[in-house]
């Protein structure tokens, strides 16, 4: 699968520790599979709680060297980093697509889209102001400075296992943090892949360490209770992401979740059709469903309910199922069985409960890992979806009246992290966006993210901001510095 990597040596299967390739203690190995052939890709070292504890006693030696560097130096080799995943582009993306099953123009997207966040962290970091506030005494000066939080433990998932790892690891390593991650199980080549580009640029050792394993558990503990961890970044469900939370209060560790969503895109009458269903269907079924700010809910004004469904059957009825790496495919498989299962049970409770099946809604053909992309109408909130991150390509059908209506509905959620708005009325356009409880509102858009905007949601979708000038603040402490008796002075004889 992969034997045409112009570079082979980008393909790694062991822990990276301390700027060194390492075995876990346990000895132990886990597989990892592709899932559109289910085919065993890679045997990857396992690491447990001991090797994550070298890890991060690994990155608070190399710490504060590499704070007292000037942020220009910092910056220049993560600029270098950049230049070198751009420049093995291709071959990170073979590797993405063989252990996360997306489609080779997606996992090109990816791969920029992740090197995006290192070249914009290698300038922002650059950019870390104090203040000098004026002091109520006029002998006194009261500063502000930032410093960097200290080591950092990140948790990524599988969805997208480079860009979750640099949206964390370029704002910490640009203010001076050492970072420890541990990669979803389901993808750490990807992750390892671009740890070896790192040490190429010159990265100082034990700066950045990837910690794969079978054993979530023990190592999420260790990243939890360790004292030296003094942040937790974490992207996944918010049931795990509460438990972390749980965890990091007995040290009071900072943290930064991105959790799950449920994202309505809200389409009203004077909508332009085309385009809602365009945006609609881009965000729904990228990455096959498998993304925190996909559409999960389609609500629709009862005016172009109808011709939307329409045109969004058409639009799905074109899609190639299968192999990331087949230039016919669209779309690829979900992660693993279990994604399939799920996504099916979802579908099998709403036509239970009424829903219609207007195009798939059932396993492919094709087997394994593959559903069929979905659009399901007559859908109500009793079911499971209405309340659920579908995760998978299933496209679930709301019909409203009244914009009222249309913001309660989007609002009837613990999730607040993406939504998406389609009108031509810019009264509505205020209405809505300030009434929606969402972190981020795509208005007439649905692709809305990047390196230089706020990543991030509200209530139970999150908190702190990934990317953006705000990327930086969740890695800085704030210290005060008061400066008196500024007024005396040696008196000459």
């Amino acid at each position: 699968m992969l034997r045409d990597l112009s570079d082979s040596s980008l393909l790694k299967c062991k822990g990276f520790v301390d700027g060194k390739w390492i075995n876990s203690a346990r000895q132990e190995r886990f597989a990892v599979r592709n899932p559109a052939t289910s085919q065993r890709i890679a045997e990857v070292e396992s690491l447990d709680a001991h090797d994550t504890r070298q890890a991060i006693a690994a990155a608070q030696k190399a710490m504060p060297a590499w704070q007292a560097l000037p942020a220009r130096e910092r910056s220049a080799v993560l600029k270098r980093w950049f230049d070198l995943i751009m420049e093995n582009q291709e071959d990170l993306a073979l590797i993405m697509t063989a252990e996360q099953g997306k489609v080779l123009a997606e996992s090109r997207g990816e791969i920029a889209y992740a090197a995006s966040f290192i070249e914009w962290f290698a300038e922002e970091g650059k950019r870390v102001y104090g203040d000098i506030i004026p002091a109520p005494q006029t002998d006194r000066r009261a500063l502000v400075l930032k410093q960097p939080v200290g080591v950092v433990a990140a948790i990524t998932p599988w969805n997208f296992p480079t860009a979750m790892i640099t949206r964390k690891a370029a704002p910490a390593l640009a203010v001076g943090c050492a970072i420890v991650i541990k990669p979803a199980a389901e993808t750490p080549l990807s992750a390892l892949a671009i740890a070896e580009l790192a040490q190429r640029a010159g990265l100082p050792a034990g700066l950045l360490n990837i910690v794969p394993t079978g054993h979530a558990k023990d190592v999420g503990d260790e990243m939890t209770q360790n004292p030296i961890v003094k942040k937790l970044s974490f992207t996944g469900s918010t049931p795990v992401g509460k438990m972390l939370m749980k965890q990091c209060a007995d040290t009071v560790k900072r943290t930064s979740m991105e959790l799950g969503g449920n994202a309505p895109v809200i389409v009203f009458d004077d909508a332009n059709l085309e385009k809602a269903v365009a945006g609609a269907a881009g965000s729904k079924f990228r990455n096959s469903g498998q993304t925190c700010i996909c559409a999960n809910r389609i609500l629709v004004q009862a005016g172009i309910y109808d011709a939307f469904v329409e045109k969004l059957v058409e639009t799905v009825g074109d899609y190639r199922l299968g192999n990331g790496r087949d230039k016919e495919s669209t779309h690829g498989p979900l992660i693993n069985p279990k994604a399939v299962a799920d996504v099916t049970a979802l579908v099998e409770d709403a036509v239970a409960k009424g829903a219609t099946i207007k195009i798939g809604g059932v396993h492919s053909t094709l087997g394994g890992c593959f559903f069929e992309p979905t659009v399901l109408t007559d859908v109500n909130q009793t079911m499971r979806l209405a309340r659920e991150e579908i995760f998978g390509p299933v496209a679930p059908i709301f019909k409203f009246e009244t914009e009222a209506e249309a913001i309660a509905l989007a609002n009837d959620t613990e999730f607040g992290l993406a939504s998406y708005v389609y009108t031509r009325d810019i009264g509505r356009v205020w209405r809505v966006a300030e009434g929606i409880e969402y972190g981020m509102v795509g208005v007439n858009e649905t692709a809305i993210t990047s390196d230089v905007i706020p990543f991030g949601g509200v209530k139970e979708s999150g908190q702190g901001r990934e990317g953006s000038k705000y990327g930086l603040d969740d890695y800085l402490e704030m210290k005060y510095v008061c400066m008196g008796d500024l007024n005396a002075y040696d008196v000459a004889p």
